[in-house]
């Protein structure tokens, strides 16, 4: 089976051509080693659009990956606007990233990732970093596959 991703980088920086979007490029390259066809959106750090390009494209994808928005700035949103229209969250896949990135350097414990569900849909907010990026979707890039098909209804054991 085919699973489609969609990942989108928030950055007002990358949004208005600024600067490069390596992180998005960096989850592709994961994401398509793994097997995904993969999409690809940029947004600026503004909560409703945000929530507005989620909300809209978990009926297309079986995995949303987010790069961005998850630090202490004043525009770093991104687990706001995740929240608002998940309909479950995952603490567990978040505890899971946030330990991996642990392991690499103490500021990890700044990021403020969110991952929960959209009915069949997963998203995962991970850092904007190439390297925090690729840390927390290794992370738990193994149990995608099977979060993905429970989400989609094949619990059987």
């Amino acid at each position: 089976m085919t699973r489609r991703a969609l990942v989108l980088t928030v950055s007002d920086g990358v949004s208005a051509g600024v600067r490069d979007d390596s992180s998005g490029d960096t989850l592709q390259e994961i994401l398509v080693e793994a097997g995904y066809v993969v999409n690809r959106e940029l947004v600026a750090d503004d909560a409703g659009d945000i929530s507005q390009i989620l909300s809209a494209s978990a009926a297309e994808h079986d995995l949303i990956v987010t790069t961005g928005g998850t630090g202490f700035g004043p525009r770093d949103v991104t687990p706001e606007a995740t929240g608002v229209v998940l309909d479950r969250e995952a603490p567990g896949l978040v505890h899971l990233m946030l330990a991996k990135g642990l392991e690499s350097t103490p500021m990890a414990a700044l990021s403020r990732l969110r991952a929960g569900a959209i009915g069949s849909c997963l998203i995962i907010n991970v850092p904007g970093s190439p390297k925090g990026a690729a840390e927390s979707l290794n992370a738990v890039i193994d149990l995608l596959p099977h979060a993905l098909d429970l989400l989609g209804g094949d619990t059987e054991h």
